[in-house]
């Protein structure tokens, strides 16, 4: 049969209740479509996230339906009794695994063991905590399980020797103690590089010519390659000077080079000498070009190079010989192109730092076999270890599995206003708390999608003891009138801790009826305000303009003019509107005059118009109001019926399934402003209260007047006063003058 589902609803959408480990069982069964949530970050929310990295199986960082539904059918099949999982709780009976397979029953084994070991007083009961110790345990052991092998691994000193050296050459790779070690493939590696090295080693003593000198060949053959490039340059210089003696002078160093030397403080070892030939170039033709090996005649920056190649080559092959001919030095290097060839075959290889010598003895020697060795025992405790990491998983679940589904299949805690895992805090600011926080990476990209709820929201950057991180509040209480970039308030995460929060970017949306009917009005007296502001202003430019000319009259008044300077006319007084030579012209005044008249009939029409409505006069009040405040009023209601939490989800990494409409009373609860506690006690008397006594007198008195006339004209006075005084019913304005 069908498994029957419960629902209740909350921001416009179905959500299902998970009551009890079935529901959790038969998680499979629920239609997605009915899910609230399809998709959730690992990171960024408040949960714990080895808990949700257990549950991520592919190991993106997101959580998805499939994985969720994996983990609930793990965790039941598991579980004798599938509503522990609803109990929740960080303890579990090991009695209530299920040992009717053989997971269940390797976990139950298992779960029993770590217990032994802890010598716990309840052999029966396993908590999460015990499983961490365990792990703990497990990483710091000999061998833990994850195929790698350190130098503390191997208790023969050699082969820890050997250990240090694969790392060395192949480069490290952490345990799971975060020790650095090795592991097969880098084992594999080093061993076949030595392998190819040895064979290489091999090749060269099987045949004589590589190693015409045997284990002194290569010093010989370093000592020839430091010097090989200059004596190749003596005896071509040579040829040369032979072929055309003219070319001699040329060929050795000019007079004017060694002026440049002779400038500056001689070092034998300084590139410049260096640069010398290696000997003298004898002009003329020579039977024989032969070099000296030693001597005053040998360039003195070559003079250590020359002995080292005269000691190591050239005794052990040719003799004791002063000089070296062409052909002799043709032939001592015929001596070593076999070795020169044997080394350009050289494996490449990271084995280089190591002493060619020692890598027989080292293949010799069984390492390879022992570290082998190491690596398949450390591999062979992994199958208790993922039985560890499977109890982990199980008693997480337990304890945090229920809270997850009521965060991604509902969002009961969030409609419950326990804490969903998506809020990050509570904001203080503006005299306000808001509770619907959700952490951000990025501000502007968030907004791009999140401006789509409708909603007031403010980013904030969030700093405390050097870190930092953006969060996005909405503001669904109160006004909008002083919330601005640049505003600071306080942060409260979910662990209690405080953090200075600066708004650094606003998207404006109206937060209620209220505010959108208030609208017109605010801004009605801010455009007087600039009005008036801007009026001041001119007036302040114009008089500080007529200061000026006066101080400077003043300042210059003793001052006589020059006599040939051209005498500036006087100007011309502007004749005003009001003044004629001095008097006020008549005409203006009578113009004035007609003007407020025609004003204070006009006034005294409408205001009569009005007195006859009677007793619709309330309604034409509010229909006044109406067709001010109305059009905002209308605008403010249907962006606040489209108000979603879900864009503001979306942006932040999670799929929402739903709208997730935030309605005016969820709203009010998730901002809150500021209000006198009930018990709290309040004087009214402010001493630094603004002092308005004249202008409130004046308006109330007006009102009374008002509503006094109001009640005269529309006879609800008669039955107080004497029928003289009642209102004429004939009585007609006048048109006024």
């Amino acid at each position: 049969m069908a498994h029957t589902w419960q629902f209740f609803r909350a921001g416009g959408v179905d959500q299902v209740v998970i009551r009890s480990g079935e529901d959790i069982a038969h998680l499979r069964t629920l239609d997605q479509k009915l899910w609230v949530a399809l998709a959730c970050p690992t990171r960024g929310i408040e949960f714990d996230p080895r808990t949700l990295d257990l549950i991520d199986l592919d190991h993106d960082v997101r959580i998805r339906p499939p994985e969720l539904i994996e983990a609930c059918e793990w965790a039941c099949h598991h579980l004798r009794d599938p509503d522990e999982l609803v109990r929740g709780g960080e303890t579990l009976e090991i009695d209530a695994i299920d040992t009717s397979h053989d997971s269940g029953r390797e976990l139950a084994d298992e779960a029993r063991r770590i217990v032994a070991l802890l010598e716990r007083d309840s052999p029966n009961t396993i908590t999460l905590e015990d499983v961490h110790d365990q792990n703990k345990l497990l990483a710091a052991m000999r061998f833990n399980g994850d195929g790698i092998v350190t130098v503390k691994t191997a208790e023969d000193e050699a082969l820890a020797k050997v250990i240090q050296q694969i790392i060395d050459t192949q480069g490290p790779i952490n345990d799971r103690n975060g020790e650095p070690g090795i592991d097969q493939a880098r084992a594999d590696a080093f061993f076949a590089q030595a392998l190819q090295l040895d064979a290489w080693r091999r090749h060269a003593l099987d045949e004589p010519d590589v190693l015409p000198l045997g284990d002194a060949t290569r010093a010989a053959y370093d000592a020839l390659a430091a010097v090989r490039d200059k004596i190749d340059d003596y005896f071509a210089r040579g040829r040369v000077a032979a072929y055309d003696e003219r070319a001699a002078p040329a060929l050795n160093p000019t007079l004017d080079e060694y002026r440049a030397l002779a400038a500056h403080i001689l070092d034998l070892d300084a590139p410049d000498i260096a640069a010398l030939p290696l000997a003298p170039i004898a002009s003329g033709r020579v039977a024989v070009l032969a070099l000296p090996l030693e001597g005053d005649q040998l360039n003195p920056a070559w003079a250590n190079a020359m002995r080292m190649l005269r000691e190591r080559a050239v005794l052990p092959l040719m003799g004791d010989a002063a000089t070296l001919t062409e052909h002799g030095w043709d032939m001592l290097k015929a001596r070593f192109d076999a070795h020169r060839a044997w080394l350009a075959q050289r494996p490449a290889s990271s084995l280089d730092r190591l002493d060619i010598d020692t890598i027989a003895p080292l293949l010799a020697s069984g390492a390879q076999d022992a570290i082998n060795s190491l690596i398949a025992e450390d591999k062979g405790a992994e199958p208790g270890n993922s039985r560890i990491v499977d109890l982990e998983k199980l008693l997480r679940l337990k304890r945090d599995l229920l809270k997850l589904l009521n965060n991604f299949v509902s969002f009961k805690d969030f409609y419950r206003r326990e804490g969903a895992a998506f809020q990050a805090g509570t904001l203080y600011l503006d005299a306000r708390s808001c509770d619907l926080t959700v952490r951000v990476a990025d501000a502007a990209k968030h907004a791009t999608l999140a401006g789509m709820a409708k909603a007031c929201l403010a980013y904030c950057e969030c700093t405390r003891e050097g870190e930092k991180m953006t969060i996005v509040a909405a503001f669904t209480a109160g006004d909008v009138d002083f919330l601005f970039v640049g505003r600071n308030g306080i942060f409260y995460d979910r662990q209690g801790k405080d953090w200075d929060a600066t708004i650094v970017k606003l998207i404006d949306n109206p937060i209620s009826v209220w505010q959108a009917f208030m609208s017109p009005y605010k801004k009605f007296v801010r455009m007087i305000e600039e009005q008036v502001a801007k009026r001041a202003a001119a007036s302040d430019t114009v008089m500080q303009g007529r200061l000026s000319t006066l101080a400077t009259g003043l300042a210059n008044a003793d001052k006589t003019p020059d006599a040939g300077a051209t005498a500036t006319p006087a100007a011309t007084p502007a004749v005003t509107p009001t003044r004629a030579n001095g008097r006020i012209d008549v005409g203006t005044v009578a113009a004035l005059g007609v003007a407020l008249g025609s004003i204070s009939a006009v006034a005294v029409g409408i205001f009569g118009k009005f007195i006859e409505l009677g007793w619709w006069i309330p309604v034409a009040l509010i229909g006044i109001v109406l067709a001010i405040s109305g059009p905002s009023m209308l605008i403010a209601w249907l962006k606040l019926r489209e108000r979603s939490l879900g864009p503001i989800l979306d942006a932040s990494g999670w799929a929402i399934n739903g709208r997730m409409r935030i309605n005016v009373k969820l709203g009010g609860s998730l901002s809150q402003t500021a209000t006198i506690p009930p018990n709290g006690k309040r004087r009214l008397n402010d001493p630094f209260a603004d002092r308005h006594t004249t202008f409130y007198t004046l308006l109330i008195v007006c009102l009374v007047l008002g509503l006094a006339f109001g009640a005269w004209r529309m006879h609800l006075l008669d039955s107080v006063l004497p029928a003289a005084l009642h209102f004429p019913l004939a009585l007609h304005w006048p048109s006024g003058r």
